[in-house]
């Protein structure tokens, strides 16, 4: 059993674990490791927002962030999805992922220049980007063979781990963790930018992507999840989209997968900013739509026991002050982290 934090970063606690050392997990969960060279992961989204049927501009959008994606200094991995948002704006985002802040850094200038700095007839465009340190990061898989998001830029798969199955594992696999309450700090600020909106966040905004992959499923199994818990889980992250500020969740985006031909896949993932890491933890463990959420996994997974061909995984990241960039052209008051400002609309 390995700790999910890599030994290079492990320290003296100042922070204790919620579990004692000898715990033992009920089932197998795995990390994404790194190569200890790799001092901070990027993961850039690339947003394409439009009302009804997709304009010419968007798909000429598609194909040069795809393109841009593709030439010297792009990201290791990409990746797509489609959501359609609480304003009910057709959304497609493009997820860059790098391991080389400095390869990153030259990309990303004449990208979003491209990308922001100028109007495009019938849809908006936006950029959120967070740069963290591996300290400030965690990632979870209940399989090891097929990475998913920035985990597919690691080195490896750790073998089994110790954290993980219980309330505040997510925090627990966080390095910094073991010295740090990670509690945010500071409010977001508007900027203006001629019709550029940038959002300044604050310190320790917290990111997860959680995701699900059903395309190993046979019919019986597609089935229980397709029936009996992806509903539930639309409802979690309905709730999280249209009502979630009050709660500490800026944005949440329930994303689908696309293929490369931009079909859809049987893959899906939410993808929400929040507040805080507490704020997160809190809607996981106490909020009733995460406790629904919980409760169909669970009876789905003691169901089908080990033969359960359904894959998930997370990432979250609590990133600093530094760390992040919002930028946003025609877009509407309450997309991504807009919504944080409430002065937006002003």
């Amino acid at each position: 059993m390995e700790s999910a934090i890599p030994l290079h970063l492990e320290t003296v606690r100042m922070r204790h674990k919620r579990v004692p050392d000898d715990y033992q997990p009920p089932y197998p969960s795995f990390v994404a490791r790194y190569k200890p060279a790799v001092s901070r992961v990027v993961m850039a989204y690339f947003g394409v927002q439009y009302r009804g049927a997709a304009p010419s501009s968007a798909s000429e959008a598609l194909a040069e962030i795809a393109e841009r994606f593709s030439a010297e200094g792009g990201p290791s991995h990409w990746d797509r999805a489609h959501h359609v948002d609480q304003a009910g704006y057709e959304t497609i985002v493009s997820v860059g992922y790098w391991d080389d802040i400095a390869c990153f850094d030259a990309w990303l200038e004449p990208a979003r220049e491209a990308w922001t700095g100028q109007q495009r007839e019938g849809i908006g465009t936006f950029i959120e980007v967070l740069r963290p340190t591996v300290a400030r990061h965690e990632t979870l898989f209940s399989s090891p063979d097929r990475p998913e998001g920035v985990a597919v830029i690691a080195d490896s798969m750790s073998g089994e781990v110790q954290e993980h199955a219980y309330w505040g594992g997510m925090r627990d696999r966080i390095p910094l963790s073991q010295t740090d309450p990670m509690s945010p700090g500071g409010a977001p600020e508007l900027i203006r930018d001629g019709g550029r909106l940038r959002v300044k966040a604050h310190d320790n905004l917290c990111l997860i992507r959680s995701g699900q992959d059903w395309s190993d499923t046979e019919a019986s199994e597609r089935k229980l999840y397709l029936d009996d818990v992806e509903p539930v889980l639309r409802e979690g992250m309905d709730f999280l989209r249209d009502d979630g500020l009050a709660i500490g969740c800026y944005a949440n985006r329930y994303m689908r997968l696309l293929s490369a031909d931009g079909s859809v896949s049987e893959k899906s993932y939410g993808q929400s900013w929040w507040k805080s890491l507490a704020a997160l933890e809190r809607w996981a463990e106490s909020h009733p739509t995460h406790v629904r959420i919980f409760g169909a996994a669970m009876k789905y997974l003691s169901t089908l026991g080990p033969s359960a061909k359904l894959r998930l995984y997370h990432e979250v990241t609590v990133a600093a002050a530094d760390e992040q960039f919002f930028e946003y052209l025609n877009c509407h008051p309450k997309t991504g982290m807009l919504a944080a400002v409430e002065t937006v609309g002003a």
